[in-house]
């Protein structure tokens, strides 16, 4: 089969052994894949994220000198299952999962993985107990979005939001466009965002943002509600932010870490300290959340369409990636390796 491949720190499209489901996996067609900026992060910073995940305990890191096929946003159709394996979901239904595969040992993670390629390949393996059937009226390309607005839903939640606070969000890519979604459904508002990107702005509103700044004119710490805790939510990922966060968010502020830094930041402590700043780190969502989140989209209550801005077979994943840094371009490329 074939597939769209990190090799040797580039993307190559090249034919791979066709996947073969064991006891509790399903084969699968892939349908639809969105382009993670996690992605991104991966292939710029392999070497770098491969290092820190051997220091993380029960993580598997990637080895970048192996093919790794990535792609974790996905929603796929059933093919067939693993011997003595129980049939949920029945073969030609669509399906969307949680990016993990079981094993006795515990979760394994798909997509940064050289053992469980990603949805960059014609075909792949999912684990049978997470497959979510597609309701009917959700197209495919909506429901690859699953896996994004899932991160922006758990982000919310694990915020622990009472109600009354003055949310902000810092950068206006996928990931903040689905915490400003997040926010806006549980009714937490005004929503203020900030991006450089006009584009973004623009999106930020579709998605339910009641104020957008540009930083380049106005810093946008300034629109908090001064009578009400900020809850700051960081979408961007890059070094430096943290500490701009903490010279500017006002006291007792609430920082929420959802963006992915893949390389060493310093933040000077007795900012949070003196301002008794509280700091929130994010990974991933529940599979409730992942299950809710399929239900939101079916339901429209997140304006898909929008996020969307282009679709490439496997031989144009590699020009996407390049694609993807410019943000008045581009927001998601969704990935149909059947082309």
């Amino acid at each position: 089969m074939r597939a769209a491949i990190f090799r040797g720190g580039d993307i190559v499209v090249d034919t791979l052994p066709e996947p073969v489901p064991r006891q509790g996996q399903v084969l699968v067609k892939t349908l639809a894949c969105g382009i993670c900026g996690s992605d991104l992060h991966a292939a710029k910073h392999s070497h770098r994220m491969a290092a820190i995940t051997k220091r993380i305990p029960g993580r598997v890191p990637m080895d970048p000198a192996r093919d790794v096929v990535m792609g974790h946003e996905f929603c796929c159709e059933v093919l067939d299952y693993g011997p003595d394996t129980a049939k949920t979901v029945k073969p030609g239904a669509r399906v969307c999962a949680m990016p993990i595969m079981i094993e006795a040992d515990g979760p394994k993670g798909m997509g940064y993985s050289n053992t469980y390629m990603g949805g960059y390949a014609e075909r792949m393996l999912l684990a049978a107990p997470l497959l979510l059937e597609v309701p009917n009226g959700l197209s495919t390309d909506h429901a690859a979005l699953t896996e994004p607005l899932a991160v922006g839903v758990h982000a919310v939640e694990k915020a622990a939001l009472k109600g009354d606070e003055a949310p902000l969000v810092i950068g206006c890519g996928p990931v903040g466009l689905a915490v400003i979604a997040a926010l806006r459904l549980k009714n937490i508002r005004p929503i203020v965002a900030a991006d450089f990107s006009p584009k973004r702005r623009e999106l930020a509103v579709k998605m339910g943002a009641d104020i957008v700044i540009d930083p380049a004119k106005e810093p946008p710490y300034a629109r908090l509600a001064a009578d009400r805790r900020a809850a700051v939510f960081e979408c961007v990922g890059v070094p430096g932010i943290l500490q701009q966060m903490f010279e500017a968010v006002p006291r007792d502020a609430r920082v929420i870490v959802v963006g992915v830094c893949m390389e060493p930041d310093t933040i000077e402590p007795m900012f949070g300290i003196v301002k008794e700043l509280s700091l929130q780190f994010v990974l991933g969502y529940t599979p409730e959340e992942f299950a809710r989140s399929l239900r939101l989209l079916a339901d429209g209550e997140v304006d898909a369409a929008s996020l969307i801005t282009a679709k490439v077979g496997l031989e144009g994943v590699k020009g996407a990636f390049q694609a993807l840094g410019n943000p008045e371009h581009h927001t998601k490329i969704v990935v149909e390796p059947w082309r």
